[in-house]
């Protein structure tokens, strides 16, 4: 998430200190024996799934190739913080690692910057790779036809509700709305018999970065006839009610006080406030999040919440009016790329064939509550049955959307959450949101844009 604008100066000294630490990354000096792996670390001391599924890999590696190392290289650090540091270490063949973990909303932009090296070679004589499903596979590919990343799971979004709130007041324990409206009225009817708590979560803002956009904001979109993107005239949409439907939902959330407090909501922990404070503690009656909540609160994350199966319910976000398909889902993911800069390439890829065989992925997902790409793995009664939920969010892939991941799109995503925070904050009307987005969407897309 990003961080506040004061600590704009900290963060850039903290970029330059860890660029300059791992100067020795790569470059023609490196060891050609020794494979480094990046990955992002996460801020919470408490949380280590990362770390630890990493250190069984690297274990299983250099097992079954002697005289091989792998280094891993953690990169600590909020998501924005995080892909600058990488996009900075990707620069320079001195301090590019062998294999680099990739938000799959990011990948292009790295792509078209010719940070990152195609894969086809690789995947063309790697019979695991006919395993992963093609939607999955298409998130790491360029405009360019070539793939550049392996997925190591996805997500997919839908709506967390507290059953003991819900009993409180009056709601069904079994609870699925048809329409926005019924999620609305749903959070009126909690703040007005249980007021005590904060009725719906829905993220947004500039803080909250990326959770803004697709937890909140395209969750929402998708529930309209509108989109962010044409395929077909491979333009972005401009002026569409939809969006201007979407942005008065959020409206309505913060101007009625559904939501939690706005300095509140424009915290940049405002996800780990969620996960680790408000779920647990029963202080939300309804959550619009993703399918990974769980992997915060298993044995050992210092979160534990073992009960969270018992408390909370879980339904599928509806479309605006209940039209066809009736349900919403977003899905996005992470893969694992190689540094076009990368000086072992080939045992980059060898890692990741030891991360991606069938009982590694199954171990992975499971462990930070992702979903399956992998057709065996989805099909395997133990991974179904392996956590509460993980048969719900992969059920859902088949309503899914994906973000239009062209290298415009972080720049049209910074757009959407500052509407966003127009209409949160109360400063800015839905319709003059709107404008300054359509604005800004020109200057992001070399006026590549329709208008609705």
């Amino acid at each position: 998430m990003p961080v506040r604008p004061t600590a704009v100066l900290p963060s850039l000294l903290a970029t330059a200190l860890a660029v300059s630490a791992l100067t020795a990354c790569g470059g023609s000096g490196s060891d050609p024996d020794t494979v480094k792996i990046s990955f992002k670390q996460s801020t919470d001391n408490s949380i280590h799934v990362m770390d630890d599924y990493l250190a069984d890999i690297k274990k299983q590696f250099e097992k079954a190739n002697p005289g091989k190392k792998v280094e891993l290289v953690p990169i600590k650090a909020p998501d924005s913080e995080y892909y600058t540091k990488l996009q900075q270490m990707l620069r320079s063949a001195k301090t590019a690692p062998d294999l680099v973990y990739e938000d799959t909303f990011l990948i292009n932009s790295d792509i078209t910057s010719g940070y990152l090296k195609p894969l086809d070679a690789y995947l063309a004589k790697w019979p695991d790779w006919n395993r992963f499903i093609d939607t999955a596979k298409a998130a790491a590919k360029a405009e360019d036809g070539k793939t550049y990343g392996v997925p190591d799971g996805t997500d997919t979004r839908g709506l967390w509700y507290d059953k003991g709130i819900f009993a409180k007041a009056g709601l069904p324990a079994d609870w699925q709305p048809k329409t926005w409206d019924e999620v609305l009225d749903a959070a009126r009817t909690i703040k007005r018999r249980v007021p005590d708590v904060t009725p719906l979560n829905v993220y947004t803002g500039k803080p909250a970065g990326e959770a803004a956009t697709m937890q909140g904001f395209e969750m929402l979109l998708h529930g309209t006839e509108d989109r962010l993107y044409d395929d077909a005239a491979k333009k972005w949409i401009a002026g569409s009610q939809g969006f201007e439907d979407a942005l008065s939902f959020v409206e309505t959330v913060y101007r009625e006080k559904l939501g939690p407090d706005v300095s509140t909501a424009l915290d940049p922990n405002i996800q780990t406030i969620v996960r680790g404070d408000l779920l647990p503690k029963g202080k939300l009656g309804i959550n619009l999040d993703g399918s990974w909540l769980p992997q915060d609160w298993l044995p050992g994350s210092g979160h534990e919440w073992p009960e969270w199966s018992s408390k909370l319910g879980l339904a599928y976000m509806p479309t605006q009016h209940g039209q066809a398909p009736g349900k919403v889902s977003m899905s996005g993911g992470w893969t694992w790329a190689v540094p076009a800069k990368a000086a072992n390439p080939d045992l980059a890829f060898d890692f990741i064939r030891t991360m991606q065989t069938k009982a590694n992925a199954q171990k992975w997902y499971v462990a930070n509550s992702g979903i399956s790409v992998r057709e065996d793995v989805a099909a395997d009664p133990a991974y179904a049955k392996a956590q509460p939920g993980i048969k719900f969010f992969t059920d859902l892939v088949a309503s899914t959307h994906y973000r239009p991941a062209y290298p415009a799109y972080p720049k049209v995503s910074t757009a959407i959450q500052e509407a966003m925070e127009g209409v949160t904050t109360g400063d800015t009307s839905v319709e003059e949101a709107a404008r300054n987005y359509d604005d800004s969407l020109k200057e992001a897309t070399d006026d590549q844009v329709i208008e609705k």
